[in-house]
């Protein structure tokens, strides 16, 4: 028989205050969804179009963007449907594929960042070999290991935890994260390790090495022109801010459930908003506003 989960959202009191305002969660909702298709979307097919647009650099911003637009949509549909229901539930095994797919596009990010810190790297530091080391098949693979790496690793998680026996069948957050390794009757050695190890493999060494390439680039820039300097700032500014913001919300997910700590539900909802709602609106904004290039595109194409 197919367990089922109950789903208690921490952004709501309670099921009679969902039941009042369902259709006005629903609408805010649907419309924070829509922003979050439209604005990454709209740099994804600028970059898509535009051939002066077809560099690394943009590529893996493309990457970037895309990636949140699958993270939303892993979400944001589930949740639309449990607004409109009476009763909030999900099978086990639909909660370990959105665990699933959710871990694999936040950990790809942390391996698209890398990259596109790399592709910085050579072209500040080596500008004469960047045409041939940043070639068409360096970005293929580039973006290759960043999705399957971390799927791949994440595959053999979520088998893990398939065989675990459950004690409990609630789940109070709004899509199924690593939370659900709470619902275990007892606590796998054999889950936390591998899960360690996928977070330092996909987290830790993609945040040292960025922080060595922004490291060389700005002893680099230190020592060269006004000109040289500005330009990396316009182009290593937002990459860090994406960074800082993605690395501070993984901390939070391990010291919440690795250390089982228990925080105040504001701080939770704070959060957990911070991925599903701030995020993946915060990273067009800052690409299509920062980015000179890209911002010339957007002009163009609404004005």
């Amino acid at each position: 028989m197919e367990e089922q989960l109950n789903v208690t959202y921490i952004i709501l009191d309670g099921h009679v205050e969902l039941h009042k305002y369902r259709y006005l969660y629903f609408i805010i909702v649907f419309t924070v969804y829509i922003l979050i298709l439209c604005s990454n979307s709209t740099i994804v097919y600028l970059i898509w179009k535009n051939q002066d647009l077809h560099k690394p650099m943009y590529i893996f911003i493309a990457a970037l963007l895309f990636n949140s637009v699958l993270i939303s949509t892993n979400i944001y549909p589930k949740l639309l449907i449990d607004l409109l229901s009476e009763k909030q539930i999900i099978s086990y095994q639909v909660c370990l594929l959105q665990f699933w797919l959710f871990y694999t596009f936040c950990y790809s990010e942390f391996l698209l960042l890398a990259a596109m810190s790399y592709d910085r790297y050579v072209s500040i530091c080596k500008p004469l070999q960047y045409p041939t080391i940043m070639t068409k098949r360096t970005v293929s693979i580039f973006l290759a290991l960043a999705w399957l790496v971390p799927a791949c690793q994440l595959a053999g998680l979520t088998t893990l935890s398939s065989n675990q026996k459950l004690c409990s069948y609630t789940l109070k957050v709004i899509f199924c994260n690593n939370t659900i390794f709470k619902l275990f009757c007892v606590a796998s050695r054999a889950i936390t390790y591998f899960g360690l190890f996928i977070l330092l493999n996909s987290v830790g060494f993609p945040v040292f090495f960025i922080i060595f390439t922004y490291t060389r680039i700005l002893i680099i820039c230190y020592h060269s022109s006004k000109e040289v300097r500005k330009k990396a700032a316009q182009t290593c500014l937002p990459h860090l801010l994406v960074l800082i913001n993605y690395f501070f919300l993984i901390t939070y997910e391990v010291i919440t459930v690795r250390l089982e700590s228990d925080f105040p539900k504001t701080t939770r909802l704070i959060m957990t908003l911070q991925l599903v709602l701030y995020n993946p609106l915060f990273n067009p904004m800052i690409y299509g506003l920062r980015m000179k290039e890209i911002s010339k595109h957007l002009k163009r194409l609404f004005c």
